[in-house]
C-alpha cells in the first residue's frame, strides 16, 4: 500500500486530496499546524475507509516545522510515494500595505518550504524509481499581482524546471493551478468574496480528481477545470499592464489555496 504526505491537510483542497487518497486505499501522513484537528481528521479517515493516517503537527512557516517535515520524507524505512505540497495563505493588503514580516513567512511557507520539501521527497522517489509530487500552485501564478502571484509563479516554474530534470527517473512532478475553491481560505485572510462571479468557483473534491488524472497522465502544470483553461487562454493574449489592472479590481489574492 503506497503513502502519501500532505501538507495544509486539515482544510480545502488539503482535506479533499486527503479524502481522496483515503478513498482509494493510500494510506496517509497528514501535515497543518492544528494537532486538535489533525487527530480528528486522521480518525476519521482510519474509520471510514481503513487506512492508516499518521499524524505530524508541523509550522512549515517556522524551521523546526519544515525540519520535521523534511526529516519523514527522507525516512527511508517508511517511504512517501506521493507528495502533495498543499499548505499555504494569502495576506489582504496591496504591496506595501502588508508588513514585510508577513511577506517574508508568505515566501517561507510558499517557497522555502515546497523548495526543501519537494528536494527531501524525490531524493529518495529517485533512489527508488517511483514516486510523484503535486505542489499546489494558482492561477494567480500567470498573473501580475504582488508578493502572493510571485510566488506562486515560482512554484510552477520551479515545479516544470525540476520534472524536466528528473525526466526518465520515474519520479513525476506536476504544479497545480487552480482557480476559486470554496475552502477556509478567504475567511482566514480576512478577504471578501462577494465580488466574484458564481461561475468562477470550483468544488474541491472534483478539482482533486482533476489533478489526479492529470498527474497520472504525466502532465507538469495542470488548470483542472475548462473555465479556467479557457480563462487562461486569454491570459496569455492580454498584454501585461492590462492583467495587472484587472487583478487589481478582483483583488489581491487571484485564486485561492
Amino acid at each position: 500500500m503506497t503513502t502519501a504526505l500532505i501538507t495544509g491537510s486539515t482544510a480545502g483542497i488539503g482535506a479533499a486530496f486527503a479524502r481522496r487518497l483515503a478513498a482509494q486505499g493510500h494510506n496517509l501522513v497528514l501535515v497543518a499546524r492544528d494537532t486538535k484537528r489533525l487527530a480528528e481528521q486522521a480518525t476519521e479517515l482510519h474509520d471510514r475507509h481503513g487506512i492508516e493516517a499518521e499524524v505530524l503537527a508541523a509550522d512549515l512557516a517556522t524551521e523546526e516545522g519544515i525540519a520535521a517535515v523534511e526529516q519523514r520524507l527522507g525516512d527511508r524505512t517508511h517511504p512517501v510515494d506521493l507528495l502533495v505540497n498543499n499548505a499555504g495563505f494569502g495576506n489582504k493588503g496591496r504591496y506595501l500595505e502588508v508588513s514585510m514580516a508577513d511577506e517574508l513567512t508568505m515566501l517561507k511557507v510558499h517557497v522555502e518550504a515546497v523548495l526543501r520539501l519537494t528536494s527531501a521527497a524525490t531524493a529518495s522517489m529517485r533512489s527508488r524509481g517511483r514516486g510523484g509530487v503535486i505542489n499546489v500552485a494558482s492561477v494567480a501564478a500567470f498573473v501580475p499581482r504582488g508578493t502572493y502571484g510571485a510566488s506562486k509563479a515560482w512554484v510552477v516554474q520551479f515545479t516544470q524546471g525540476a520534472a524536466r530534470d528528473l525526466s526518465g527517473s520515474g519520479v513525476r512532478l506536476m504544479a497545480l493551478c487552480p482557480g476559486f475553491v470554496r475552502t477556509e481560505f478567504h475567511q482566514r485572510a480576512g478577504m471578501g468574496t462577494d465580488n466574484i462571479p458564481g461561475w468562477m468557483w470550483l468544488d474541491a473534491d472534483k478539482l482533486v480528481a482533476s489533478a489526479l488524472a492529470d498527474l497520472a497522465r504525466g502532465k507538469t502544470v495542470s488548470v483542472p477545470d475548462p473555465r479556467y483553461k479557457a480563462l487562461m487562454g486569454v491570459v496569455k493574449l492580454t498584454p501585461r499592464g492590462l492583467l495587472g489592472g484587472m487583478s487589481s479590481r478582483t483583488g489581491r489574492k487571484y485564486g485561492p489555496q
